[in-house]
């Protein structure tokens, strides 16, 4: 029997599944490992401290604070597009931006909005990051408060109190993903990894030395020459009896045996670069300049991910201040993005239309590219562009279409000593080919070479080419261009 519900309503939900996990109370957060480790958000802000992981976080988030930001008026009010770049102005908007990109690395985080009134409007005085750890959410998927007085099903938060910056929210999962769950296994095996290492090059590192005694020595004597190793290890002196020898003995292979451990901390820390960042060519010494620039290319993808989740929270913090001070109205739209890339993208577009033939003002080159008054000339005293209707061809020469004067004569001069080259290579040729036939190696052939060429005078051939040296030379030095 199908059920009966309206197209409007949610048919799919957790009250009506098979689904009996929460039994009425908080929503868990799903995460694979925190869920394994029994832990919280606290597990993942302390990785933090790891060299690689916090200097992966610095990198990402300087590439999203290093993004232009500003407001796009659209359809709103002059008023209100005032209105909002004035509240903007009077938020750190740079702290909130590095604040919001904790949601990445934990799947969420809730801004906490603390409102007060100036000039006649209820404005926010100020945005703060609060522990993840303190939210959860319920079956509906709404954000709760874990408080002291109710610390199972948490406090339903007032409107317009939170904003909640998400990285890839579900309806099952509406904590998001937390880019440091991939980070977490690949820290602990390198830190395990740097432990064994450590260990190896503590007991490996130098040789070892060996004592010998003669075989009737005590106990105490044996233990006086272990003493004088040990400290021949850390001082690099010993005192031992004349009748004593202390060896010290290199560990063959223990070279390849401590590169395993290396790998295994690069791999580890290669992966936590791949988690962050989306690529390891550039944390890796071994990258070159190619792969490095392809890496980064990945890297303003998630640099623009990241832009977009923030952008996303402050248009909604934007509503609210529209709805709260305006009612209803269309507000103006938050944007973040790349200037140079953008400036690039429009020079290259601008040059091809000019071209084909367009021609700009300069009220244009003022707006697109801030130009001021005086920096460009008068509209019409410039170059005209290139007609659309006969574009300039540039092209270059065919090869060898065009020969000069010099080069003339030198042709004619060359074919001249040809013919007497002729009888040389003849006799070398004919060599050639009765030692092929007799089955010669090319040393028994090389032996016989000195006979065969002392039989030719050569004297022809220097004239001729002398000649044709004269020759280029003269041309050369009157000047002679064209034939």
């Amino acid at each position: 029997m199908a059920i009966q519900t309206p197209i409007t309503d949610h048919l799919a939900t957790r009250a009506n599944s098979i689904d009996f996990s929460t039994l009425g109370m908080l929503l868990p957060n799903p995460d694979p490992i925190l869920k394994a480790q029994g832990k919280d958000i606290s597990t993942y802000r302390e990785m933090r401290t790891d060299s690689h992981i916090g200097g992966c976080i610095r990198r990402r988030k300087a590439a999203v604070q290093a993004l232009e930001w500003g407001l796009d008026k659209g359809k709103s009010s002059s008023r209100a597009f005032k209105a909002v770049q004035d509240m903007l102005d009077g938020i750190k908007l740079a702290r909130i931006i590095a604040q919001m990109q904790e949601s990445t690395l934990y799947g969420y985080q809730p801004m906490e909005v603390i409102w007060s009134q100036r000039g006649g409007l209820f404005v926010p005085a100020d945005i703060l990051a609060k522990p993840p750890e303190w939210f959860c959410f319920d079956a509906d998927n709404t954000l709760r408060l874990k408080t002291k007085a109710h610390p199972m099903t948490g406090e339903l938060v007032p409107q317009y109190k939170f904003l909640l910056p998400r990285q890839e929210p579900t309806y099952k999962n509406p904590y998001g993903f937390a880019d440091l769950a991939m980070c977490f296994w690949p820290l602990m095996f390198k830190k395990n990894g740097l432990k064994f290492w450590l260990a190896f090059t503590e007991k490996f590192g130098s040789a070892f030395s060996v004592g010998k005694l003669p075989r009737n020595a005590t106990d105490p004597e044996r233990d006086t020459l272990l003493n004088s190793l040990q400290a021949l290890i850390q001082n690099g002196v010993a005192v031992i009896p004349d009748d004593g020898s202390v060896e010290l003995v290199e560990m063959a292979g223990k070279g390849a045996s401590a590169d395993l451990y290396e790998r295994l901390v690069m791999h580890c820390r290669s992966d936590i670069a791949i988690a962050l960042l989306g690529q390891n060519q550039t944390t890796e010494a071994s990258a070159n300049k190619a792969s490095a620039t392809a890496g980064l290319r990945v890297t303003d993808d998630l640099r623009d991910g990241d832009a977009e989740i923030i952008a996303d929270s402050i248009n909604e913090l934007i509503g609210w201040f529209c709805q709260v001070n305006f009612g209803d109205l269309q507000p103006p739209v938050f944007r973040m993005w790349d200037q140079e890339a953008q400036d690039k993208l429009q020079a290259d577009r601008d040059k091809s239309n000019h071209d084909a033939g367009a021609v700009f003002t300069n009220a244009y080159w003022m707006r697109a590219y801030g130009y001021q008054e005086g920096d460009l000339k008068p509209d019409g005293t410039a170059p005209k562009p290139v007609n659309a209707s006969s574009p300039q061809q540039v092209a270059f020469a065919e090869a060898g279409s065009v020969v000069d004067g010099v080069d003339a004569i030198v042709n004619d001069a060359m074919s001249a000593w040809e013919p007497v080259l002729a009888p040389m290579v003849d006799p070398i040729q004919a060599a050639l080919d009765e030692s092929v036939s007799k089955g010669e190696t090319a040393a028994e052939f090389l032996a016989r070479l000195p006979a065969i060429l002392e039989t030719m005078n050569p004297d022809a051939l220097a004239r001729a080419l002398t000649h044709a040296a004269f020759v280029a030379r003269l041309g050369a030095q009157a000047g002679l261009s064209d034939v």
